[in-house]
């Protein structure tokens, strides 16, 4: 069994990067400037946020952090949107989901400029993807293929179950893993909340890509030897025997299905630390998209 370390591997990808803003200063070129709004004072989304300004510190890119107030109206963060539209010097942002309530998420992605939209959620990103186009892929789908690729999974053939049918993770995962060419060319079944006899599908699975949300949800009786697990679920689980009064838990029971896998990602350290690098290959492509026009 081998851990597939998201840790390591997201802070390789950030050296490579880094390496690449290098050049790009030595070469007289624009570095990479990547914007976060964020909206209120969620507490998960500011550590999110937060973690995302210090990495473009880390590695040369400029950052802005578009801290609003929760009480903005609809109508003034589209005007923000516009704002960001239209700054020449922004290559990319993000809006930090999720959003107060009075807001209508979906109208606020849409107003996005897909050539901005570094979390690749926009339809027009999401329908380039699937046509095999280049395009900003969303970042934990991103991260994902990339921990398969460096540490050599083998996909193609492979029967590829994916729990969970979100458009940030499970949608997306279900599309790049069934495209052409590595790490891809997988049969893929996307599997959800309404799925009859769930075990069927996972135990005949070469590769388990699950993002459901509930803790230790998949046991080792549900998956067969050899297996590839990644586990993309994170939540807190009460724990008084911890300082911090919780504990981290994937979608996945570790101890159990670890014993039986080929590869898995732990929980934490394992898919996470790749959504913030894979946003950062996001923005260094969007200034190499900009910079050829």
């Amino acid at each position: 069994m081998q851990i597939l370390d998201g840790k390591k591997t997201s802070e390789d990808i950030k050296s490579e990067i880094a390496a690449e803003v290098q050049r790009m200063k030595a070469d007289g070129q624009k570095v990479p400037h990547l914007a976060a709004v964020i909206v209120g004072t969620n507490g998960a989304s500011l550590t999110y946020v937060g973690s995302k300004v210090r990495s473009c510190q880390q590695i040369g890119f400029e950052s802005t952090l578009v801290a609003l107030p929760e009480t903005i109206t609809e109508s003034e963060l589209l005007e923000k949107i516009k704002e960001l539209n239209e700054d020449d010097d922004l290559d990319g942002y993000i809006v930090q989901l999720p959003l107060p309530k009075h807001i209508d998420e979906e109208k606020i992605l849409m107003a996005i400029d897909p050539d901005k939209d570094v979390d690749g959620f926009h339809p027009a990103n999401f329908g380039k993807m699937a046509l095999e186009m280049e395009t900003f892929l969303p970042a934990t789908p991103f991260g994902i293929m990339e921990l398969l690729e460096r540490y050599k999974v083998e996909t193609s053939g492979k029967h590829t179950v994916v729990i969970g049918r979100s458009h940030i993770v499970g949608r997306p995962m279900s599309i790049l893993m069934s495209r052409k060419g590595y790490p891809g060319d997988s049969t893929v079944t996307l599997t959800h909340s309404r799925t009859k006899n769930l075990e069927e599908y996972t135990k005949n699975a070469d590769i388990i890509i699950t993002a459901l949300g509930v803790p230790e949800f998949l046991k080792a009786d549900m998956v067969k030897d050899g297996v590839v697990i990644i586990d993309v679920g994170i939540t807190r689980v009460e724990d008084a025997s911890n300082a911090k009064g919780y504990v981290i838990k994937g979608d996945v029971d570790f101890d159990g299905v670890s014993k039986k896998s080929s590869f898995i990602t732990p929980v934490p350290g394992g898919v996470g630390p790749m959504t913030i690098a894979m946003l950062l290959k996001n923005t260094l492509l969007a200034r190499k998209i900009r910079s050829r026009k």
